[in-house]
């Protein structure tokens, strides 16, 4: 399992979650100094720039990628340099987008799409682009809600975005719980092709 975006905020959980799992982990960041978690043997850090194709480290050994990678982090054009380079590789990906963006505009409510356009403004194009270019490649894109830190929800699961109820109060939900239920469908592949929204 190859985990891109390995040593932001959702990508180290990632991480961990898999090694707690057992899985062989290939972390793919920018600047492998970046990864905090302790040594393993099960664990292959690689630099792995998304701007930069033609070093892009190859994914040949790996069954499943899971994209952590945002905005924030990457800057401009990261979204869909790393969407591209993953479908590219032709391996099953599981993809971090956002509740709010794209296909989900109006799925998490009128008062957390004015907070979206607010917070995320411009980039939700991008986010947007992003998705589409995943999805197009047989990944499961994954509309998260807002994320905070927090403990692992017991009652968490996935619904697609078709049957999403759209709720009154604009959603929040611990990145720890987002982590283990993209690790639930990188095991699984339940959901290649699809949108869906973790809830709590």
């Amino acid at each position: 399992m190859a985990v891109l975006g390995a040593s932001g905020r959702v990508g180290r959980l990632l991480v961990d979650q898999a090694l707690e799992r057992g899985h062989q982990v290939v972390a793919l960041v920018r600047a492998p100094e970046r990864i905090t978690v302790p040594a393993s043997r099960r664990l292959d850090v690689r630099q792995a720039d998304v701007f930069s194709p033609q070093t892009f480290p190859a994914l040949d050994d790996v069954d499943v990628a899971v994209s952590a990678i945002g905005i924030g982090k990457g800057g401009p054009g990261a979204l869909v340099a790393g969407a591209r380079l993953l479908a590219a590789a032709r391996v099953r990906t599981v993809w971090l987008g956002a509740l709010g963006s794209g296909r989900s505009e109006r799925a998490g409510g009128l008062i957390y799409q004015a907070v979206m356009r607010m917070a995320v403004g411009a980039e939700l194009a991008e986010k947007a682009e992003a998705d589409q270019i995943a999805l197009d490649a047989g990944a499961t894109v994954f509309h998260a809600p807002d994320l905070k830190d927090g403990p692992l929800s017991p009652g968490r699961r996935l619904v697609p975005l078709a049957g999403l109820r759209r709720p009154l109060l604009p959603p929040r939900m611990s990145r720890a719980t987002v982590a283990a239920l993209m690790l639930d469908e990188a095991e699984s592949g339940d959901h290649g092709g699809e949108i869906v929204v973790p809830i709590n």
